[in-house]
């Protein structure tokens, strides 16, 4: 049986996404959750923490969510950390760039909060396999 997913690092530029997130993973869904606002924070906190899965925004100031995951993968306990986009850039061919790139996964928004715990714990699922 795969471990159970309990710890998901969070980066996101937006507050309000971060307010949704947070209420969707930790209040229904009970997961541990740390929250970043810039992949500096995330590159700051992430080790430490030592996340089972990381959920990230592609489109952030300063630094995009491809080069922030391909910088964790560079810290030895993140190596092999699955890795979930969210985005609101739905388009097949790019969804189909980022798991090219290495991405288990690719959440598209707007997101249901209501179901978005279910939706990572079949994606960790189906990572496990």
């Amino acid at each position: 049986m795969a471990e159970e997913l309990k710890r998901i690092l969070h980066v996101d530029d937006d507050e309000d996404i971060r307010a949704i997130v947070q209420l969707a993973l930790e209040v229904v869904d009970s997961f541990e959750l740390l929250q970043c606002a810039s992949g500096k924070e995330a590159l700051e906190k992430a080790s430490e923490f030592r996340p089972q899965l990381i959920l990230l925004d592609v489109m952030m100031p300063c630094m995009s969510g491809q080069t922030l995951a391909s910088e964790l993968a560079k810290e030895e306990p993140l190596q092999h950390v699955p890795v979930v986009f969210v985005t609101a850039k739905a388009e097949a061919e790019f969804t189909e760039q980022l798991l090219a790139e290495g991405a288990t996964a690719v959440i598209t928004k707007p997101f249901d909060p209501m179901t978005l715990g279910s939706e990572i714990k079949s994606i960790w699922d189906e990572s496990k396999r």
